[in-house]
């Protein structure tokens, strides 16, 4: 193994104090963010001096193994700095955390890379086909999001069948392989209006050779079947992936919206109404409302989120196998607080007036980001929302992502 395991990690309000320092900087680079669609190399390096990025490795490489509070409440303080920040934060962090599914080969090669980052794409855009010793790698997969400063990508691939195999009874289960980001061609395409920092362009993978211990079973992936016996001993991989990696979203959106609030608080003192009587927008009721309930919805997006993790926390303790009900109900957390989230930031925007609409201003950046965070195929609150109402009526859930 690399290294050993620290004598002991920070504490949660260390880490969220390392976070809320690199605020000043995040927010003095968000134009040049959106503008070259990536972050900026002082900005990655401020990130792993910051420790940050710890957080999700093993204990036996170095790292922190954080409970998911603590990664909510470090990604609600990225946000308040830049949500693309954030958004790639978290990437880096579920992904990180999923390399622990791959056989401990595997595991002490991507954890050799000091600071390392890891990002992935769970669509299954590709095929691999089975060759001496692992995979060949075709496809293009788009949204990887972080990939310009990752060394690793979690990549779906369905495999191919061989000549003369029989027909499946039933559908094919793609195989996840870890690729080093030197072996994948990048298509600079994101040119988004939102979380235009992530730089989520495309990959592209031409006859990428995997070999056979950096390649997991879709079933592994998604049913947590850790192939190191040393993560499968752990708690944390019993907790069903989509539950972690969903929990540890729901802090950007938080902190997203606790920023909108902020700047227009800060913008507020000495702001006329214009073409009203009041001097003072602060004086206004109409005001009073906005922010009023701006701010409760805010409050309670983040308590939903931290009852969240809070059940991880319980369930991992108990280590009680989750139910279906209980994956359920978890999918729906996520899309709910991106609602509250947005619902927050919108009337914030709306009460922002005319001169908001400079770039130099915040909050409009805040609505594209979180409005994009909200399109997320696994966020968007709609589909979450229907998930759980089937649930609800007694009906088998619509998805087999729980």
């Amino acid at each position: 193994m690399t290294s050993s395991a620290p004598s002991s990690a920070p504490s949660r309000e260390e880490l969220v104090a390392a976070a809320e320092k690199l605020v000043p900087l995040l927010r003095s680079r968000a134009l040049w963010i959106d503008e070259n669609r990536r972050l900026p190399q002082d900005v990655i390096e401020a990130i792993e001096a910051s420790g940050l990025l710890k957080m999700q490795v093993p204990v036996e490489y170095g790292g922190y193994e954080s409970d998911t509070r603590a990664f909510i409440d470090v990604l609600a303080e990225i946000a308040k700095g830049n949500s693309s920040a954030a958004f790639v934060l978290s990437i880096y962090a579920s992904l990180t955390w999923m390399v622990g599914l791959w056989p401990d080969k595997a595991l002490e090669e991507v954890f050799a890379q000091p600071h390392v980052r890891v990002t992935g794409t769970t669509a299954a855009s590709g095929t691999a086909k089975r060759v001496d010793g692992g995979y060949l790698i075709n496809g293009s997969w788009g949204f990887n999001s972080g990939v310009l400063h990752a060394h690793y990508k979690i990549t779906a691939a369905i495999p191919e069948q061989p000549e003369g195999a029989a027909a499946p009874d039933g559908p094919v289960l793609p195989v996840f392989a870890l690729i080093p980001i030197p072996e994948l061609e990048i298509v600079d395409d994101w040119n988004t209006i939102g979380l235009a920092g992530s730089g989520s362009v495309t990959t592209v993978a031409k006859d990428v050779f995997v070999p056979d211990h950096r390649v997991i079973s879709g079933a592994d992936f998604y049913q947590n079947v850790a192939n190191s016996p040393v993560q499968a001993a752990k708690g944390a991989y019993r907790v069903p992936m989509l539950v972690t990696a969903t929990a540890m979203q729901t802090g950007q959106l938080v902190g997203a919206a606790k920023y909108a609030l902020s700047s227009f608080l800060e913008r507020l003192p000495g702001r006329p109404l214009t073409y009203t009587n009041y001097p003072s927008q602060a004086e206004a009721p109409i005001t009073h409302l906005q922010i009023g309930e701006a701010a409760l919805l805010i409050q309670d997006a983040e308590a939903r989120a931290h009852r969240f993790a809070d059940l991880l926390a319980d369930k991992i303790e108990r280590d009680e196998p989750w139910t279906q009900e209980e994956r359920v109900h978890s999918r729906v957390q996520i899309g709910w607080i991106a609602r509250q989230a947005k619902q927050a930031v919108e009337i914030l925007a709306g009460a922002s007036g005319g001169s908001s609409i400079f770039r130099d201003v915040p909050i409009t950046r805040i609505q594209r980001d979180v409005h994009a965070t909200s399109l997320h195929a696994l966020i968007t609150p709609g589909t979450n929302i229907e998930l759980y109402g089937r649930s609800l009526a007694g009906l088998e859930p619509n998805s087999v992502y729980l």
